[in-house]
């Protein structure tokens, strides 16, 4: 009923509360306080806040001193960008120093799953592991410092020299987590074993190259066939020509045949008229003495005689010879060979000659030119075969310089990871510290004042939450109405 009426009663200013009246609740609230007094104190021993506190740090500096080349399949491999170290480059190296599995590696170094000051115990290994490592993570501060390349780790913790070492084991972590992040691990097992691949594969190929070049005796197939097909085009060259001059010299040779054709190989050079001298006078000579033997016929004979007829019939014939003699003086001619004739014969001749060395020419020409044609295809197919042999040949031989320079690249990455030198430094070496961050006289104070203020705005708070009316004047003022009588409340204490 009285909640109800607190309820719809309209609001009114109260006037501020007295001393009295805040002892009073403090005096109603006691166990209420002195309940929440007494949890404070439990639950900060319990905490180990009042316990002492030290803290160690140290310091790392990004660096761009060294560039580490690229794994790459390329002969020249691009380096790393060597420019001004960017907030991403430090945020990135902060979260490699907070990474779980360095945190793990720093806590099974230095033992603290052992170490643990909770009063839970955990039974498994694991288990307690990975407790520490979240306990760690809390406990340990990375931040980078504003404006600068420095990395700042901070580890508080009860023991001094535990702080030390568990920083030193945080760089140490660091530093091999670094070095294997940038740069792949078995980089130059894997570069060497890849140049003795290669440097085997290298010498096979030059092995059957070699046994190739000895066995078909060519030295380089590709120049041989340039020079046989060099020689086979002069060859086709002559070829042609000669067969060219072959018809030229028939046609030739039907020339001259038809100028001989017409031609007469004797001209007639002097011709000479004139008696015969020897001739007329035998003839005369023999006219004489035939008038003298038919005259002494005469003498004896009739002129009817057979005889004498005979003598005259001679006389006849010697007197018709010497006429006609007289008449048809005898002719005498001088002929010569012609030269014009000759000349065309001995061309003639010639060009016959010349038509069978050129149609023989020709023959040898075309049969040396077949020779040669497959000559040069049997370079040209030995040559595919010595080109295929040479590309292995180069790119085993381009491999295996590239894998070499990989791994001298490689070797130098370890000889520098070996030597430590990284783009990264411990700027500043942890220390145990020798003080403590917080003390146990302030931590007291502060944990007493804390309960103090907390259990007293407990009490307050829960007196303002009970609805019930604890003195007259509450009714009063709340009610309106007088009292008209109070009875103490009956306590057993």
């Amino acid at each position: 009923m009285a909640n109800d009426l607190m309820d719809f009663r309209p609001y009114e200013r109260r006037p501020l509360p007295t001393l009295r009246d805040i002892v009073a609740v403090v005096f109603r609230q006691r166990r209420v306080i002195f309940g929440t007094f007494l949890g404070v104190l439990v639950l900060v021993l319990l905490s180990g806040l009042w316990m002492r506190r030290y803290e160690a740090h140290m310091k790392f500096l990004v660096l761009r001193q060294r560039t580490d080349m690229m794994v790459t399949a390329s002969a020249n491999a691009p380096a790393q960008d060597s420019g001004a170290i960017t907030e991403e480059d430090l945020n990135s190296e902060v979260e490699l120093i907070r990474s779980d599995d360095l945190l793990r590696k720093v806590v099974v170094a230095t033992n603290l799953q052992n170490r643990s000051s909770s009063i839970f115990s955990h039974p498994k290994q694991e288990t307690a592991v990975a407790s520490a490592v979240r306990k760690l993570d809390k406990d340990l501060d990375v931040e980078p410092i504003r404006k600068t390349n420095v990395i700042e780790v901070k580890y508080r913790t009860g023991d001094p020299q535990l702080a030390a070492t568990v920083l030193n084991a945080v760089a140490k972590a660091y530093l091999e987590k670094h070095r294997e992040v940038h740069r792949p691990s078995g980089e130059f097992k894997f570069f060497d074993q890849q140049t003795d691949r290669f440097q085997q594969g290298l010498e096979q190929s030059q092995a059957q190259l070699a046994e190739f070049t000895q066995k078909n005796g060519v030295v380089d197939a590709q120049v041989q066939k340039d020079l046989i097909l060099q020689r086979l085009a002069d060859f086709n060259a002559t070829a042609h020509q000669a067969e060219a001059s072959a018809v030229e010299t028939a046609r030739r040779i039907r020339t001259l045949e038809t100028q001989l054709n017409a031609m007469q190989p004797r001209l007639t050079t002097e011709i000479r008229t004139g008696e015969n001298p020897q001739l007329m006078q035998q003839l005369k000579s023999t006219l004489l003495n035939l008038e003298l033997k038919r005259t002494e016929l005469l003498t004896k004979y009739d002129p009817s005689y057979p005889l004498v007829r005979e003598v005259e019939k001679q006389i006849a014939e010697t007197k018709a010879s010497i006429g006609a003699e007289e008449s048809a003086p005898p002719k005498e001619q001088t002929t010569n060979q012609d030269p014009t004739y000759m000349m065309l014969r001995s061309d003639l001749a010639k060009a016959q000659a010349d038509l069978s060395g050129f149609e023989a020419r020709a023959t040898a020409l075309s049969v040396a030119a077949n020779e040669y044609r497959s000559e040069a295809k049997t370079l040209e197919e030995m040559g595919l075969t010595q080109e295929d042999l040479k590309r292995t040949e180069k790119t085993q031989e381009e491999n295996y310089l590239l894998y070499l320079r990989k791994r001298e690249e490689a070797r130098i990455s370890d000889a520098l990871d070996q030597r430590g030198i990284l783009n990264v430094a411990v700027a500043e070496q942890p220390v145990a510290p020798a003080f403590p961050v917080q003390s146990p006289a302030r931590t007291g104070g502060i944990t007493l004042m804390l309960a103090f203020f907390l259990s007293i705005g407990t009490g307050f708070i829960a007196d303002f939450a009970d609805p019930s009316f604890r003195t007259p004047d509450e009714v009063v003022g709340y009610l309106e109405m007088p009292v008209l009588a109070a009875l103490p409340r009956k306590t057993t204490e």
